[in-house]
């Protein structure tokens, strides 16, 4: 049995997901299996895929079904089913690892615990230049010095300088500590689990049929409220994430997290089991 099965939200972007991998092969823990939860992406792009995956060093397997508008939370629950280890890790197709992200999840995982990391959210600039080579190379963790001062002194228009300090890595436990007494809630690219306590609530609630909001809020409140920890991993669990546009929220997703919050809901009808009365 793998320590930890390493699940990846992936639709049609190719060649970011192929520098993910690159950070994946960079670990410095290694006894993880892959399962790319592809959300319905073209053929030409999962024949592409198949390619990338033989010459991979990973243990890969990709999970697929036919694209039906915005179904991660499906994806997703059909993933964890097919996960051969008993720990989780959640990652994005547009998420870059630091090398030792995958170890820090290891180490510091607990019974009846999600660890909930962050991540830095990259520039524009910084995410088109990033190349197979660099990521091989660990250049953003290497340089990051270097990319925090110039991206903390250039205006962009997202505004997402806040962010920039997450993408600092640290070993010293007491600054660990420190960074970590504030409980935060779960961000979907960058957390762990046990399967078991997954599979407690049903998994992810498939009613969330839009992108942005809602879906990984949902999962922390109702780990929550099964009596499961949220342990933040900030500067432990590092990540950095690929440039893109900030997607719109939409409504639909805020009265289905309304109506979970309200029912104190921990066990979802809607999730890998599905309840044959709805």
């Amino acid at each position: 049995m793998y320590k930890a099965s390493v699940i990846i939200s992936f639709y049609n972007e190719l060649e970011r997901l192929k520098l993910v991998l690159a950070s994946l092969a960079n670990q410095t823990f290694q006894d993880f299996e892959v399962i790319i939860a592809d959300d319905g992406s073209e053929k030409t792009v999962v024949e592409k895929l198949k390619k990338t995956i033989g010459q991979s060093s990973l243990k890969i397997r990709h999970i697929w079904h036919a694209d039906k508008g915005f179904r991660k939370t499906t994806i997703l629950n059909k993933a964890v089913v097919e996960s051969e280890s008993d720990y989780l890790v959640f990652i994005d197709g547009d998420c870059i690892l630091h090398s030792r992200f995958i170890e820090e999840h290891i180490k510091n995982k607990k019974n009846r615990t999600v660890l909930a990391g962050k991540r830095v959210n990259l520039t524009k600039n910084i995410s088109d230049n990033l190349t197979l080579k660099k990521v091989r190379n660990r250049n953003l963790e290497k340089y990051y010095f270097i990319y925090f001062v110039v991206a903390f002194f250039t205006p962009f228009r997202e505004k997402r300088r806040k962010h920039l300090k997450n993408g600092i890595y640290v070993k010293n436990d007491l600054f660990r500590k420190l960074a970590n007494k504030k409980k935060k809630d779960i961000l979907g690219s960058n957390f762990s689990l046990y399967k078991t306590d997954l599979m407690a609530i049903n998994g992810f609630d498939e009613r969330y049929k839009h992108p942005s909001t809602g879906e990984d809020s949902d999962i922390c409140m109702r780990l929550k409220n099964n009596g499961i920890n949220i342990q933040t991993i900030k500067h432990i669990a590092v990540q950095y994430h690929l440039y893109h546009r900030v997607q719109e929220r939409d409504q639909a997703n805020t009265l289905i997290y309304k109506d979970n919050r309200e029912n104190n809901r921990v066990y979802t009808p809607y999730g890998i089991y599905k309840d044959s009365n709805l």
